[in-house]
């Protein structure tokens, strides 16, 4: 199985679909929930108590890849979408990102991995992953944009049309 490869759909539609889903899908999520904390050391180590270093992300993006990072930075403002410490490019750039909704036992496994850091120096680590992003050749971004603009979450098969 592929580590940087990640699993879109639920717990349940992975349950439904076959074991090696259910072992991606837990793979993924393990991976998300690495990717949060390297996240949350990179704020700490890079910021002094007013700046954030430059590039604080760099290794973060080599450990993880710009496809995880960006998920976990996307639904970390999905799902913190009311606090005013986001910015409104950050908060629609989030919105562009389908998540699957993920609920186990009415636990929605999509807040394991949230970034806890403070979202006003998080804010400015998602600018700084975002113009890294955008500085790839065109080619290259083209080639790790994995989703589409326009929707707002991924559609789960199950849910949608029933059982396989």
């Amino acid at each position: 199985m592929d580590e940087k490869a990640i699993y879109p759909y639920s717990l349940e539609y992975a349950k439904q679909s076959s074991p090696q889903d259910v072992e991606q899908y837990k793979l993924s999520h393990k991976q998300n929930i690495a990717c949060k904390n390297a996240i949350e050391q990179a704020i700490r180590e890079s910021f002094d108590g007013l700046r954030l270093g430059k590039n604080s992300g760099e290794q973060v993006i080599a450990d993880f890849g710009y496809d995880r990072v960006n998920l976990v930075l996307a639904n970390t403002v999905q799902r913190k979408d009311y606090d005013g410490h986001f910015s409104h490019d950050n908060k629609a750039w989030a919105k562009t990102f389908p998540i699957s909704e993920d609920m186990v036992f009415d636990r929605d496994r999509r807040n394991d991995f949230v970034v806890d850091s403070h979202p006003a120096v998080l804010d400015g680590f998602i600018n700084q992953t975002r113009r890294a992003f955008a500085q790839l050749k065109p080619s290259v971004q083209k080639q790790l944009e994995a989703v589409p603009k326009d929707s707002k979450t991924i559609k789960d098969p199950i849910k949608d049309k029933g059982a396989r």
